[in-house]
């Protein structure tokens, strides 16, 4: 689960992190009021969506002027008035693809004055299954890209679980970024407020860039980017109160009210699969033959008639989709559960593309006599590979 920058920031200050002040606006007659509650005399409005690089981006509609999603203002009129021109429209990022995000919230904070600018980062290491820091000098840029070109200029390690965060962790990053002086005690104090924002707010990642010297000399958090385990979430009610479900995949959200793993993607073709390693095969082979899938599907092992039935809608909901492929491979899960859902999906939403349909395991037979006396227009595989073929050529034929 990801959150907005300004909720970001507002949890990082409850943990004593130093973040500008700034208020969230909603509607653009709040914004005159809202940037006067600060001090100015520089003020900074952020359009707030869920991706990465809105400061380079750019907005479809031609009003809303051509300076990203990230502008500055030297006036509470001026922060009004570029407010205006954020709210309501879609800013398009290199992380939104072309389709963009629409800012239905803008951040208004005070300016900082910038000396330096660096990164920093936590994660979880899956290779290492420990918590570890990545920072770097080359703040303000795509880490991905100082990776590809200077990766000398990256510093990554992990912290010992059995330890924890230690103060020699924060001397380490600090000289790394080039701090000297009180920098060097705000480094190591700051690294041991994230650690432990991160620990107790079950958080996959945390992302500060850029992470900035002041023009006083002192570290500040200039911007946040955080994401949270959703398998942890129960444990955070407070975390799961910032979800904005207006920033998801309207099919994704819907997957997840009815615990289904659901991820949208860009192709053609809709997959309804049983288990997540047969998912990905699932996906691959349609790949091998020619033609895209449309979604990541896995219904779990000890999916109902009813769940089916749900993914089966979720699938048909989108527009992209040209053809379905159900791949079921009946351990805990039966054939013929899977065989009832699907049918009862299709007479209640109806079927305006070409669906294959594999099935083995428990109850096979049961299963394939059930789609069989259906009467419906269903194209029976024997296998994964005879049953991709069959959607590809359905699709492309």
């Amino acid at each position: 689960m990801n959150i907005h920058e300004y909720q970001a920031k507002a949890l990082l200050r409850q943990y004593g992190a130093p973040v500008s002040d700034g208020r969230v606006v909603l509607r653009a007659e709040e914004a005159k009021t809202a940037a006067g509650e600060l001090d100015g005399p520089l003020w900074v409005v952020k359009a707030q969506i869920h991706a990465g690089g809105r400061g380079k981006g750019h907005f479809k509609e031609a009003d809303a002027g051509d300076k990203g999603g990230v502008r500055l203002a030297k006036s509470v009129e001026e922060a009004e008035a570029e407010t205006k021109k954020m709210l309501g429209r879609t800013l398009v990022t290199h992380q939104t693809g072309p389709a963009g995000k629409q800012v239905n919230r803008v951040y208004i904070e005070d300016g900082s004055g910038i000396s330096r600018e660096l990164y920093l980062a936590l994660l979880v290491d899956r290779g290492t299954s420990r918590i570890s820091f990545v920072c770097s000098t080359e703040g303000g840029m795509d880490i991905e890209e100082v990776a590809a070109r200077s990766p000398e200029k990256i510093l990554s390690f992990a912290v010992d679980p059995a330890t924890g965060y230690q103060a020699f962790h924060g001397r380490r990053i600090a000289f790394a970024l080039g701090l000297e002086g009180k920098q060097v005690k705000e480094c190591v104090n700051l690294m041991g407020i994230l650690y432990k924002a991160f620990v107790e707010k079950d958080m996959e990642m945390l992302e500060i860039n850029p992470l900035i010297v002041t023009d006083e000399g002192s570290l500040k958090v200039l911007d946040a980017k955080l994401g949270f385990d959703g398998n942890a979430i129960y444990r955070n009610p407070d975390i799961a109160a910032l979800r904005d479900e207006t920033e998801e995949d309207p099919k994704e959200l819907a997957a997840s009210k009815h615990d289904l793993n659901y991820i949208a993607l860009d192709g053609e073709i809709g997959c309804m699969v049983n288990g997540a390693g047969l998912a990905m095969a699932t996906m691959d082979i349609i790949k091998l033959y020619g033609a895209e899938p449309a979604n990541f599907l896995d219904v779990g092992g000890g999916a109902t008639k009813e769940k089916v039935t749900e993914a089966f809608k979720i699938i048909t909901s989108d527009p992209n989709v040209k053809g379905i492929l159900v791949n079921i491979f009946g351990g805990i899960m039966r054939c013929d559960i899977i065989a009832e859902g699907v049918i009862a999906a299709v007479k209640e939403v109806g079927l305006k593309v070409p669906l294959v349909v594999r099935l083995e395991g428990t109850n096979v037979e049961k299963g394939k006599e059930i789609i069989n006396s259906s009467g419906l227009a269903v194209i029976a595989a024997d296998d994964l590979k005879d049953g991709a073929q069959k959607i590809v050529a359905a699709v492309r034929g």
